[in-house]
């Protein structure tokens, strides 16, 4: 048997996405034989793909030649989350752009994805269905054909995506609520329930009930208590090195529009940003799913 010990950089993460994180040259037809044959177990029991994964669970494979050959396989440039034949989900690092936007962000997330794909022999050029700004990291989807991008563009626009953020603010905040102030004329609702605080800051969960550009930056500004290292809305600088600033789209949740199926993905937190919380009181990370809203509070 071959063991693997959940940590917090695995904290949160669907077992299918570990699968591809162990496994990243193997196909996905593989990948789900691996789930579905009785010889993948999670602290003794069978998993289903979607199930997450918390610090100090035990994952189990049944040896062979095959399994043994993938995991020795080259790791990929990024963090993948989720994937189908139409979607991928990646967790994007903070201080990525999603396009290239001039000759120096020669980095960014479309074409290192795209690089990704093709490197498997897929051809096509991915496709943002949602965005994130550069400083923000976490779960963002992109599509993997024109066809599956109208398909997603279609369902964003009339359902919407349930995303939940993390995020690390100046001052000490306290309980829930909701921020209700108009963005550009424009409607815009941001509910957010305060996780820990201390030091002069705090981790707060935030749901944007609107979809307004920078809603959340801006509202958390409004109330006097700015994203850490956000400084275009008077966010406190962060240490040299932490690449982008302290917002993190931790939980997108969506009915597959091909599917039929209800999926929540989790992005794993970055370490910067788990270092940047031990300042509060510290939130144990291990108790983090209970404490955040469910989707049924939007």
């Amino acid at each position: 048997m071959l063991t693997t010990l959940i940590d917090e950089q695995d904290h949160c993460r669907r077992v299918d996405s570990l699968l591809r994180k162990l496994l990243p040259e193997a196909p996905l037809s593989y990948l789900r034989k691996l789930l579905t044959s009785g010889h993948l177990h999670v602290n003794g029991t069978l998993p289903l793909g979607g199930d997450l994964l918390r610090t100090g669970d035990q994952v189990t494979f049944k040896e062979s030649s095959r399994l043994t050959a993938f995991m020795a396989g080259r790791r990929c440039g990024l963090d993948i989350l989720f994937e189908d034949q139409w979607i991928i989900l990646f967790n994007k690092p903070g201080g990525m752009p999603m396009h290239r936007a001039a000759e120096v962000d020669a980095r960014n997330l479309v074409d290192v994805g795209t690089a990704l794909m093709r490197g498997r022999g897929e051809e096509g050029k991915l496709r943002p269905v949602n965005r994130l700004d550069r400083g923000t990291s976490g779960a963002v989807i992109l599509a993997k054909s024109p066809s599956a991008a109208g398909m997603f563009g279609r369902f964003v626009k009339e359902e919407g995506l349930d995303k939940l953020y993390l995020t690390v603010v100046a001052g000490e905040m306290a309980g829930e609520g909701t921020i209700d102030k108009p963005l550009d004329g424009k409607e815009s609702v941001t509910r957010y329930r305060v996780l820990c605080c201390g030091n002069g800051m705090s981790v707060v969960a935030a749901t944007p009930l609107s979809g307004r550009m920078h809603q959340i930056r801006q509202h958390l500004t409004l109330i006097g208590h700015p994203v850490m290292g956000d400084v275009r809305y008077k966010g406190y600088p962060l240490p040299a090195g932490f690449p982008g600033f302290a917002l993190h789209s931790f939980r997108t949740s969506f009915t597959h529009p091909a599917t039929g199926f209800f999926e929540t993905v989790c992005a794993p937190l970055p370490s910067s940003f788990q270092e940047l919380c031990s300042g509060c009181n510290r939130l144990a990370w291990d108790d983090i799913l209970p404490s955040l809203p469910d989707n049924s509070d939007r």
